[in-house]
């Protein structure tokens, strides 16, 4: 399966607006699920996917089948992931996920269910993250399927390849470096310590399918939730999208804090057109909830 790159708008746009209000009457209810996207992050350095110079303009993620059916694949695959994961490791959570952090604390939500496989809502503080798409901290045996440390793996891979350091022209949003055939090399990949299997990201890679379970619990998130609020996803992928659609067939409020049009606009009462960064902690200040400051490191 390649990756959905686009969509089609349906009906009439939906106009955007700076206003804060549609999104700061849900927050002041209460018993808001927090969806987010890539966009929330690119503030901590992490690109996305669709927005304005997003990584799918230069680059197309590795699938499942690729990854584990060709040893060529795999090799350029951990080359530019092992680079990456020195940047994307060190990536620290922004004003936009501590705003979200902080409206948790202040009993504001119901719950937080994020694509991004980054790890920075559950560093700003957030608890009980549900990773719709897994994470890059955790490598996963896919023969044995004992969990391990990215670390771990990290030091292996660095010990495989001590001359391994090359320059890369950037980063993408699933931690992959952007490498050339030739930057990558002889790069020698490890495979799982216990048994010998192939190893790879605990991510639901495109071909894959997010976990049933994990799906039923964040449909029951939607459930429960007295409104979503959509933070930086063009939902462009039906693993975000359909529970927006669950929201708004249920009558759920809906309301998108994102820069562009989405797909999820034809289902939402508003969509915010601010950066999210400024749009969350203006919101924490409007409804006096403490936000910590970003760490300088």
């Amino acid at each position: 399966m390649r990756p959905t790159l686009s969509w089609n708008p349906v009906g009439d746009p939906l106009p955007a607006t700076t206003d804060l209000s549609p999104a700061a009457e849900l927050l002041d209810a209460g018993g808001v699920l927090v969806l987010s996207g890539a966009g929330l992050s690119t503030e901590s350095g992490i690109p996305d996917y669709r927005g304005e110079g997003g990584s799918l303009s230069r680059h197309t993620p590795m699938t499942y089948q690729d990854l584990v059916t060709g040893a060529r694949a795999r090799r350029r695959y951990w080359a530019r992931s092992h680079l990456g994961w020195r940047t994307f490791g060190r990536a620290r959570p922004n004003a936009g996920h501590l705003a979200v952090a902080a409206f948790e604390r202040h009993g504001l939500l119901a719950g937080v269910v994020t694509q991004n496989v980054d790890g920075l809502h559950q560093a700003a503080g957030s608890a009980g993250v549900v990773e719709l798409h897994g994470g890059l901290d955790r490598v996963v045996c896919l023969g044995c399927g004992r969990r391990t440390p990215r670390t771990e793996l990290a030091a292996r891979l660095a010990a495989a390849n001590p001359d391994f350091a090359p320059v890369a022209a950037g980063i993408n949003p699933d931690g992959d470096a952007d490498l050339t055939d030739e930057q990558v090399g002889g790069f020698r990949v490890v495979d799982c310590a216990a048994c010998g299997g192939l190893l790879k990201p605990d991510v639901v890679f495109f071909g894959e399918n997010v976990p049933a379970q994990r799906v039923e619990r964040c449909r029951a998130l939607v459930r429960e939730a007295r409104s979503v609020l959509v933070l930086g996803s063009s939902l462009t992928v039906m693993s975000g999208l359909r529970f927006v659609r669950q929201a708004a067939e249920a009558g759920t409020p809906v309301v998108l804090v994102n820069l562009a049009p989405t797909r999820g606009d034809r289902y939402a009462r508003a969509r915010v057109a601010l950066p999210l960064g400024r749009a969350l902690t203006e919101l924490a200040d409007r409804l006096d909830v403490p936000v910590a400051s970003p760490r300088a490191d």
